[in-house]
């Protein structure tokens, strides 16, 4: 039984004393307000109204049973304010600052379609972690270490010129190799990629390998560090999706597999569960995190 939607009929049909215009006033048939008001009258076991072919006359135990139902029903169309004006109130998640706008774009409107009003805040891994601990945030996009992480981005280097081979060595970079002069060619990491589980294995095989301290550096953001790459020999670690987008050659990393990984961090206001199933596919899409296949030229060194 329809508890609320009976006391509506209840209620309009003792305001307009007829169940034909009640039921009218309550955008309802009458056979429908009968069988709510009979539904009630049964589930009460007294009747609402003395029915004469013209009127609907209150009962005494109508007349006593109409303030309660005022009330409830009052109590439903303020629940169903609050639970729409819930609905409407933005869902604040930080993403990666170096998710493209166009993605970001397109993950705002998907997740409308999904009856989730998205309020974005792009940021670096540590802030992004701040604004979750300060609960500024809902939720965020953590950068984790791939055994975590939900979604999974492989990371490559990426030249303004094409290297000509399939995959990238860093030895290759040592000071002569690569030019046959003393140029000493530089990789840059993004602040997206300066975390522990990216930074760290990179930094070790830079000394494995024997580079120089300096041929691996952290741009300040992720124009600085293109802008390098696109006016020299330098490389850029990203994605393959970053790499399309500034039109640079990406190859994955012959000396070891390096990926972003990402987990859904939430406040205790927050249900990434619910965030996780309806907009997962369109948050992979927007961190670069679909299967990528390079197009290979030459051997690999």
């Amino acid at each position: 039984m329809d508890l609320v939607g009976a006391c509506r009929a209840f209620i309009s049909v003792s305001e307009y004393g007829s169940f034909t215009v009640g039921a009218s006033a309550a955008r309802m048939s009458q056979s429908v307000a009968s069988r709510r008001v009979a539904a009630l009258e049964e589930r009460f076991g007294e009747r609402l109204f003395e029915r004469t072919s013209r009127r609907a006359v209150l009962t005494p135990f109508g007349r006593d049973m109409l303030p309660t139902a005022r009330q409830l029903v009052l109590a439903a169309e303020v629940l169903e304010h609050e639970a729409a004006v819930a609905r409407r109130k933005p869902w604040r998640l930080a993403v990666p600052a170096v998710c493209a706008s166009a993605d970001l774009a397109r993950l705002v409107a998907d997740a409308r379609g999904q009856g989730v009003m998205l309020d974005l805040r792009a940021a670096a891994p540590a802030r992004r972690a701040e604004l979750i601990r300060s609960q500024q945030v809902r939720a965020a996009l953590l950068a984790v270490a791939p055994d975590r992480a939900t979604w999974s981005v492989p990371l490559g280097l990426a030249t303004a010129a094409d290297p000509g081979v399939r995959r990238v060595y860093l030895d290759t970079l040592r000071r002569g190799r690569a030019s046959g002069d003393d140029a000493v060619r530089r990789v840059w990491l993004q602040p997206e990629d300066d975390v522990p589980h990216v930074r760290d294995p990179l930094t070790r095989l830079r000394d494995a390998v024997g580079l120089q301290p300096a041929q691996l550096a952290v741009a300040a953001d992720l124009t600085t560090a293109a802008a390098e790459v696109l006016c020299s020999q330098d490389l850029l670690l990203c994605s393959a999706a970053q790499a399309r987008e500034l039109g640079l050659h990406w190859r994955p990393l012959g000396d070891l597999a390096l990926v972003r990984g990402y987990a859904l961090g939430a406040t205790e206001a927050g249900d990434p569960d619910l965030i996780q199933h309806r907009l997962g596919e369109a948050l992979a899409d927007c961190l670069g995190a679909a299967p990528w296949a390079p197009a290979a030229n030459g051997e690999s060194t």
